[in-house]
């Protein structure tokens, strides 16, 4: 850390664990070796296998989150802990505790307020075919709906600015979290880095928590509402569009056979038609007035993560701007004499 940025620059080291006996021992000792003025916690997500024990034992604080779910357990370490940088991993001894410091000095050389650590080969190591398929899907489908800020969203492994930390909101509550993050960056167009760094495979005896389908639909279900949230008028003009496709086509022959006899025989899909007509404009106002609110939100949240303190400058421009204030002293003194 000498060097690199101020020696007094607090750092915590946050891992959230739910049955990582077989692995969280070691992890907590590799980020000791590798950040040894950090502060390392662990909270166990009703762990029945030791983890908290094993992480105390190896030199960790640990903290008990009874809320089952990832998100729960961010939530929880996001509000609870004060500290400068943030560096967020996960337990399976999967992210290498070396690549810690170099998340740290991308953040504060970048001035980032997040620094993603993407995952080098996760695609051929995702334990199982339907984890590397999600893990594509979900990147392409998060470019194409909120922009092309992130190639890998659903990386645990971070390194965050307090701004970030605190001005993150952490509604979701199992592994969605991570997507949040990625749309939360994106939302208030904060300053982000990429980080391409190895990925590594499970131990014997570690098992992944990750459900392809569960928690894949939660993912796919977390893309929804944030696309209400923060794109209402993409989300509801898509539907106010699709709606007034599906009325056209049942209006368009009841007009045929008007034109042509006068007369309208298939009065219930008239009825749908307009219905659906009506449904179509109604979902066109809500997305008009729900993009003014969702500006609005975007607004007061930017507000106050500016009101945050950001991240102190890095150790070699202070020194810089000392040596410079310096010259001007002993220059100074020189026209004197």
């Amino acid at each position: 850390m000498r060097g690199i940025w101020p020696d007094d620059l607090d750092v915590a080291v946050l891992l959230p664990c739910y049955n990582e006996a077989a692995t969280i021992g070691d992890v907590v000792r590799s980020f000791r070796e590798a950040l040894p003025a950090a502060r390392i916690y662990v909270y166990d997500n009703n762990s029945t296998d030791g983890t908290a024990l094993t992480a105390m034992l190896a030199g960790a604080t640990v903290v008990r989150e009874r809320r089952q779910g990832k998100g729960h357990v961010v939530r929880r370490m996001f509000c609870d802990i004060e500290a400068d940088v943030y560096v967020m991993a996960d337990g399976d001894g999967t992210y290498a505790p070396e690549d810690a410091e170099e998340l740290i000095r991308t953040l504060i050389t970048e001035r980032s307020d997040m620094v993603v650590g993407t995952r080098r080969g996760v695609h051929a190591d995702a334990g199982r075919q339907g984890h590397a398929f999600g893990n594509r899907m979900f990147n392409v489908l998060y470019r194409f709906l909120f922009g092309n800020d992130f190639t890998d969203i659903l990386s645990g492994y971070r390194a965050f600015s307090r701004r970030f930390v605190k001005s993150f909101p952490a509604v979701s509550g199992g592994f969605e979290i991570e997507t949040e993050m990625s749309v939360h960056a994106t939302r208030l167009k904060l300053p982000v880095c990429e980080l391409e760094l190895d990925y590594g495979r499970r131990p014997e005896g570690s098992h992944s928590k990750l459900s392809t389908f569960r928690d894949g639909a939660k993912i796919l279900w977390m893309f929804a509402m944030l696309m209400k949230e923060i794109r209402p008028f993409a989300f509801f003009g898509t539907i106010s569009a699709a709606l007034l496709a599906l009325s056209v086509g049942f209006m368009a022959p009841v007009l045929f056979e008007f034109f042509a006899t006068g007369y309208v025989s298939r009065v219930p899909s008239w009825i749908l038609a307009t219905v659906l007509l009506m449904m179509s404009f109604l979902s066109l106002t809500a997305a008009l007035i729900l993009d003014s609110l969702a500006r609005s939100r975007a607004e007061h949240l930017r507000i106050h993560y500016m009101n945050l303190p950001a991240l102190r400058p890095a150790l070699s421009e202070k020194t810089a701007s000392g040596s410079h204030e310096n010259n001007a002293v002993r220059s100074g003194k020189a026209d004197a004499a």
